[in-house]
């Protein structure tokens, strides 16, 4: 039986899952992916590039075909062969900021620099 603590503390958790997990404003796909991966790993799925585009890409339907055509079936493969020169699992030290996407919905990485 739910108890308003209960509620209050349900509707606290997914508050904070909403504010951890929703992509910046303008944030790229790759950073995006990235940023979630070294937070909370990957499950094996698409979970974070399908969250990035369901929230700032909604057009983008082609967008799980076309990951999984350039060898991302979950997101660390997006990481590992869909944007190996933006992307690095292993490295040391903070994520280089995101410089932003130019056009709202583009599913292209921004121009950031990246770590090696």
């Amino acid at each position: 039986m739910a108890t308003a603590e209960n509620t209050e503390a349900e509707s606290y958790v997914a508050e904070v899952q909403e504010r951890l997990t929703t992509p910046g404003e303008r944030e790229c796909l790759a950073c995006y992916v990235q940023r979630m991966l070294g937070e909370f790993g990957c499950d094996n799925t698409l979970r974070w590039a399908l969250r990035w585009r369901d929230l700032r890409a909604p057009r983008a339907t082609a967008l799980h075909r076309s990951l999984e055509d350039r060898g991302g079936f979950c997101d660390c493969e997006v990481a590992l062969n869909v944007y190996p020169d933006y992307m690095t699992l292993d490295a040391a030290g903070p994520l280089p900021e995101c410089v932003g996407v130019a056009r709202r919905g583009s599913t292209w990485p921004c121009r950031a620099p990246r770590r090696t």
